[in-house]
């Protein structure tokens, strides 16, 4: 590949046809054998199968907006953050229209579909074809056809096209082993889960194990501070519910409390937080705190529900709020209120709960599933480094370089 940057030419220069809207007719109850994709055909990591619905009767398979193999979809309508999202359809199995919001591209020998995918997903491209969306309004902007069809690519020869698309597959092709590997070790962590907690076999519980309401070894629930808060960091970090994510402290969207905060509310390691009121997904969500960072507090719709570490283990008891049965189990026992459900911590201690009588077993549990975790951030961190090389390489292409 040559050192200098490649010539570019329109894209109206490779197409086969011009380019084409969807359209959007009224879904059919029936099964006609026509499939229609739904707007989130489009994502960030491409084409995306989801959504299908019925087509309408009257669409057959000859129909000028049935898919084929091949194509290039771009979403020509969306919000600017959206707009000009683009995939690679394959064929699903079934004949499949577009919707109006999405432009049909169809390419010419001079170009791959596969290399012309690359190119319009790379983020110098998608920064060009944002920049020719035109709207009033930020929900909701539009990319016409004829500005796209003048939208400057790499003209560069098919073998070296190929060369590229094989490239950059051998990269995906490690980067969808590690995300099988990701559901594979999540799956694991889950099994483990629901081995080590379901302590009940048959009716009888385990030798070993106890079950006793939740509230004869947590004390007490403790309410977080009611302040307005701002984004000064000089105040005192105040944990949310955004801040909660499985079992964790994530502390990148914090929010500062300008006044002070009582040393007794302060978050000491170990504490276990708990939401209490949000929309139903959201509500129970929980965490331990591990002085992540020097000092800070929580809000008022968290709850501190320590308990007493000589009987039951904070980690032991993140895991169990987090495990799938047990947050069923705390969304029963909430009320609903104007847009959002709350659990009273009265009511959510007098759930029983089933644990290892010894901790040295509850801290068994949670090592197991800490190793599964420790492998997950290892691909994680993987799987990362792959796509920031894939970008790389695909904004490297667009620039001419080797």
């Amino acid at each position: 590949m040559p050192g200098d940057a490649w010539p570019e030419i329109p894209l109206a220069d490779v197409l086969a046809e011009p380019i084409r809207n969807g359209f959007s007719p009224v879904e059919s109850q029936a099964w006609t054998g026509i499939q229609m994709l739904g707007l989130g055909c489009l994502s960030v990591d491409g084409f995306v199968p989801s959504q299908l619905k019925n087509a309408p009767v009257s669409v057959n398979s000859t129909h000028t907006c049935v898919l084929r193999d091949g194509d290039l979809l771009v979403s020509r309508a969306n919000t600017r953050a959206l707009v000009g999202l683009s995939g690679l359809y394959r064929d699903v199995g079934t004949p499949c229209i577009y919707p109006d919001l999405v432009m049909r591209l169809r390419v010419s020998d001079q170009y791959l579909p596969e290399f012309l995918e690359l190119v319009l997903r790379a983020p110098e491209m998608r920064r060009r074809i944002t920049s020719l969306a035109q709207g009033t309004s930020e929900s909701m902007v539009k990319i016409s056809g004829a500005a796209l069809r003048h939208l400057m690519i790499p003209d560069i020869p098919v073998p070296e096209q190929r060369r590229i698309v094989d490239g950059i597959d051998a990269v995906s092709a490690q980067e969808r082993a590690i995300e099988a590997s990701i559901v594979k070790l999540s799956r694991l962590r889950q099994g483990v889960l629901l081995e080590s907690l379901a302590s009940v076999r048959h009716g009888e519980l385990l030798a070993g194990w106890a079950r006793v309401p939740l509230k004869d070894v947590v004390p007490k629930a403790e309410y977080g501070i009611s302040e307005a808060l701002d984004r000064d960091p000089r105040g005192v970090p105040v944990l949310r519910m955004n801040n909660l994510q499985n079992g964790r402290p994530e502390l990148s969207e914090l929010r500062y409390s300008p006044n002070p905060v009582s040393k007794q509310i302060e978050l000491r390691h170990g504490d276990v937080l708990f939401n209490r009121t949000n929309s139903i997904d959201h509500i129970g969500k929980s965490c331990m705190w591990r002085n992540e960072i020097p000092r800070a507090t929580f809000a008022s719709y968290l709850v501190r529900i320590n308990p007493d570490r000589s009987r039951l283990l904070p980690e032991y008891l993140v895991e169990w709020l987090m495990h799938p049965l047990i947050r069923q189990r705390i969304r029963s026992i909430s009320t609903v209120a104007v847009q959002q459900v709350n659990v009273n911590p009265t009511r959510l201690r007098e759930l029983q709960i089933d644990m290892p009588v010894d901790p040295a077993e509850q801290r068994r549990i949670v090592e197991s599933l800490y190793s599964c975790d420790e492998q997950i951030e290892n691909e994680q961190s993987e799987l990362a480094k792959l796509r920031s090389l894939k970008v790389g390489l695909v904004d490297d292409l667009l620039a001419g370089c080797a």
